[in-house]
């Protein structure tokens, strides 16, 4: 497919120079309309080893104002980034809404790398090549707009310059990768075709650039860019705003049919020696969860439920049979302005813990198909594209080896009506009941509709829902805290 791309084509010095001022001029005032638009740009930087990739950066930093600029490059992976999921890196580097952010190799280096060395196989490759369209169509579904651009170099053009740069009295100027991709060109070339075909799509396209001219390239890049912005704005400047409120669409709950949650028992009550049977199940957790951190196993645990069904409560006890050193509770409420300018996983995909270690969620993601839902603040095409988003996440997090754990803790309207009341009236206790409490109260159907829907859709295999019968507090934590030792005792 680079055929298109090996032709000659040149642009003189004096028609860079003419067009270089204009095009400057025209990318600043875009970067400036994009201060204030809702959406960020990520500009994907790959190609062939020494067709001066950062050469083409520099040459952007140098046209736009670098305060609206993130530029990141993926050379070997840290010990930091080892440690947890492949996508955290790409994630935890994303540009906020109305920034610009250039990535140099990105999600594609890796695969390619791999294939043409032939460390993978085709259906391997296939399959990573399948994860990287369904990351890009999620980062553009949520606005982002993606700018990907591939810097190509005929065979004989990568030899002539890995030559000329080993002869130079000034040092090397080209990627300590060059000399040795060079010898592999053909491998390459052949897993990057690929990788541009099952990959160049109609919400990210690929721009395939030659760049044997310097001049050339550089010039088509700033134009390319300039031409993807402003049609962007410009489309998202027509369209009207529309209320997101108004377009929501709850579940309907006009008779609401039977749910997973209606085969709850929760009639079940705890033992009268509850206490010593938690006390046995917590120092087995203690044990477990160092048998973990020697095996550099990650543990990630997800707490759901009604208000008052006593998740906070539930946390407590499993975290009183873990070590101090070797968990984190990451409690959710409402995104900050950092989180909002960002995709609604990017909040928890920084949270996901380095080996060995904990992380426990007080609330999670799935608030998006829940509270986002029911309250219209997504609307209906983002939750319902939501379900297959999280399951792709929960997939990465378990391929990765992180035992996954997701509770819901399930109680009856009579009983949180109960809790409520017994909050309202104690006054160490008010601060826990809020007029959002009982608002959500009002809509207890739609909210038990729309939690069918996210069990039915997201409980797998590698990461089922644990449905926790909750009016007695104390059965609530012993199943938690035997599910919890169960899981981790069968992936160990």
């Amino acid at each position: 497919m680079f055929e298109a791309a090996e032709l000659g084509r040149k642009v003189s010095k004096q028609e860079f120079a003419e067009r270089e001022r204009d095009l400057q001029t025209r990318l600043l005032a875009a970067q400036q309309r994009l201060a204030e638009a809702k959406f960020p740009v990520i500009v994907v930087v790959s190609g062939v080893e020494g067709s001066g990739k950062g050469d083409v950066v520099s040459r952007l930093h140098g046209w736009l104002d670098t305060r609206g600029i993130q530029t990141h490059a993926f050379w070997d992976e840290s010990d930091e980034e080892r440690q947890r999921p492949h996508y955290w890196r790409f994630w935890r580097v994303m540009p906020p809404k109305g920034t610009l952010g250039m990535l140099f190799g990105s999600w594609y280096t890796q695969p390619i790398v791999e294939r043409a060395h032939d460390r993978i196989d085709a259906d391997a490759f296939e399959r990573e090549l399948t994860r990287i369209v369904d990351f890009e169509r999620m980062l553009t579904d949520d606005g982002a707009l993606l700018v990907k651009f591939w810097y190509h170099l005929s065979k004989g053009e990568q030899a002539r310059r890995v030559e000329e740069d080993g002869k130079s009295r000034h040092g090397s100027r080209l990627s300590h990768l060059a000399k040795e991709y060079a010898k592999r060109y053909d491998d390459f070339t052949e897993a990057s075709s690929r990788a541009l075909r099952v990959t160049d799509t109609g919400n990210a396209p690929w721009y395939v650039i030659e760049a044997q001219n310097r001049r050339y390239r550089d010039l088509t890049t700033g134009v390319t860019l300039l031409e993807s912005i402003e049609r962007r704005l410009e489309r998202d400047e027509a369209s009207r705003p529309i209320d997101i409120r108004s377009s929501a669409m709850a579940p309907d709950t006009e008779g609401a049919s039977i749910t997973v949650l209606d085969r709850v028992d929760l009639a079940q009550q705890a033992s009268e020696d509850v206490d010593k049977e938690i006390r046995k199940l917590q120092a087995q957790l203690h044990r477990l969860t160092w048998k973990a951190w020697k095996k550099g196993r990650n543990t990630v645990a997800v707490f759901e439920g009604w208000d008052a069904a006593g998740k906070g409560g539930a946390i407590r006890r499993v975290t009183a049979g873990i070590d101090a050193r070797l968990y984190r509770v990451i409690t959710i409420g409402a995104p900050t302005d950092e989180e909002r300018a960002q995709h609604y996983l990017w909040r928890f995909w920084r949270h996901v813990p380095r080996k060995g270690f904990v992380t426990i969620y007080d609330r999670s993601w799935y608030g998006r198909v829940l509270v986002e839902r029911i309250e219209g603040f997504a609307e209906h095409h983002e939750w319902k594209r939501s379900y297959q988003e999280i399951n792709d996440f929960e997939e990465q997090l378990t391929e990765h080896g992180v035992v996954l754990l997701k509770f819901w803790i399930h109680i009856d309207p009579d009983e949180q009506l109960r809790r409520f009341e017994e909050r309202q009236n104690t006054p160490w206790k008010q601060h826990k009941i809020t007029d959002e409490d009982w608002r959500n109260r009002d809509r207890w159907d739609a909210y038990k509709l729309a939690i069918n829907d996210m069990v039915a859709r997201t409980s797998t295999h590698a990461a089922p829902w644990t449905l926790v019968a909750g009016n007695d507090k104390r059965f609530a934590r012993l199943q938690v805290l035997r599910t919890f030792c169960e899981r981790l005792q069968a992936e160990l």
